[in-house]
């Protein structure tokens, strides 16, 4: 493996509960009571992938190849957006090696739903193995937005390869 063809990228986002709105996070519908707010499906999870992915290969954002000012975009599952990215990658050859991630919110709880998460993730690019996900919740103990439920936030870093 030559190193100096490795990249790391972060990604954050952050989401509004909303009312009427199915909640996806990770590609996964959880049952909550609330969805979250956005011009998508407004997956904070998938979000911050796309943008750690996106990031480590230099090749710009989430705002950039799916603006939310383009209809198209309106209401689409972001496992759409994450599958693109996929495809881009696999076009440029090149390689995620791992992906970890933290969901930050009081409700719901996370951790019952991790597998279909790293499983729907690892579909979305292209049968990875879901063993090079990691998907961790945790809270703010009840402080900040996440912490009154307002919302949801979500980071993560993402290690990927470039061709040789």
């Amino acid at each position: 493996m030559n190193y100096k063809n490795l990249r790391i990228g972060n990604g954050f986002d952050v989401h509004a509960f909303a009312e009427g709105r199915d909640l996806f996070l990770g590609g996964i519908k959880i049952d909550h009571r609330q969805g979250l707010q956005g011009h998508s499906d407004a997956d904070v999870l998938i979000h911050a992938i796309i943008d750690a992915l996106l990031g480590a290969a230099g090749i710009g954002d989430i705002g950039q190849l799916f603006p939310d000012s383009e209809m198209q975009y309106k209401n689409i599952r972001s496992t759409s957006l994450l599958s693109s990215v996929g495809t881009i990658f696999k076009e440029k050859n090149i390689t995620v090696i791992n992906i970890d991630c933290t969901i930050i919110c009081e409700k719901p709880r996370i951790l019952p739903y991790v597998p279909a998460m790293k499983k729907s993730i690892a579909e979305c690019l292209g049968g990875m193995d879901s063993s090079r996900i990691g998907i961790k919740g945790t809270t703010t103990e009840k402080l900040g937005f996440t912490g009154r439920s307002e919302g949801i936030a979500s980071m993560a870093s993402a290690l990927i390869m470039l061709p040789e």
